[in-house]
């Protein structure tokens, strides 16, 4: 993970300057709230794209934009809703661009096990990636915001720009979908709801 310097602060005040946008947070508040919420949102970012360098690009790219937009953020939380909306369509928008390239990669990056219990932790994750990787993007996002992250239903719907009465529902099934695909991938287990 990058960490944004301060002479990148100083390279976007200067082109806040320019272009007659003004910062909504000074230098320290910024500095903290990026303290606060860089790991989630990049751990947020590598779940959505399965890519660690593009997750980099991505977490400053949201940083640049987060701190160019024209939006007062009254809370702490509608600040970090405001900075995952973003996160989101970044995604998005790189996924619209490349459609013919997947984001999400089938290896997941396992340290080699010398115990069974380090053995049969990797072997969940890799089992994880791959059924993770066969969801669609909105599916992943919300299975990582609500159980990676702990988001609401309220802050979930905020950051993937969906109705808050619908979250229920579409977790619910994206729940039933990964447990469907985990079940694939045990030899022997029994499928069924």
């Amino acid at each position: 993970m990058r960490d944004v310097t301060l002479s990148d602060i100083e390279r976007l005040e200067a082109d806040a300057l320019e272009s007659s946008d003004a910062f909504q947070m000074d230098e320290d508040t910024f500095r903290a709230f990026y303290d606060r919420t860089a790991r989630v949102l990049w751990a947020y970012l590598s779940r959505l794209t399965g890519d660690r360098h593009l997750a980099d690009d991505l977490l400053q790219e949201t940083y640049y934009r987060f701190l160019r937009a024209k939006v007062s953020c009254e809370t702490e939380a509608h600040r970090r809703n405001y900075l995952f909306r973003i996160a989101t369509n970044l995604v998005h928008d790189g996924r619209r661009r490349v459609a013919s390239r997947g984001f999400v990669s089938q290896e997941e990056f396992v340290e080699p096990a010398s115990d069974s219990h380090i053995e049969d932790r990797a072997q969940r994750r890799a089992d994880l990636a791959r059924a993770m990787s066969q969801m669609k993007p909105r599916e992943r996002a919300m299975l990582w915001l609500a159980y990676g992250q702990g988001s609401t239903h309220r802050e979930i719907a905020d950051a993937l720009g969906l109705k808050s009465t619908s979250i229920k529902l579409l977790l619910f099934r994206a729940r039933r979908k990964l447990a469907a695909l985990l079940r694939e991938e045990v030899p022997g287990s029994k499928s069924g709801d």
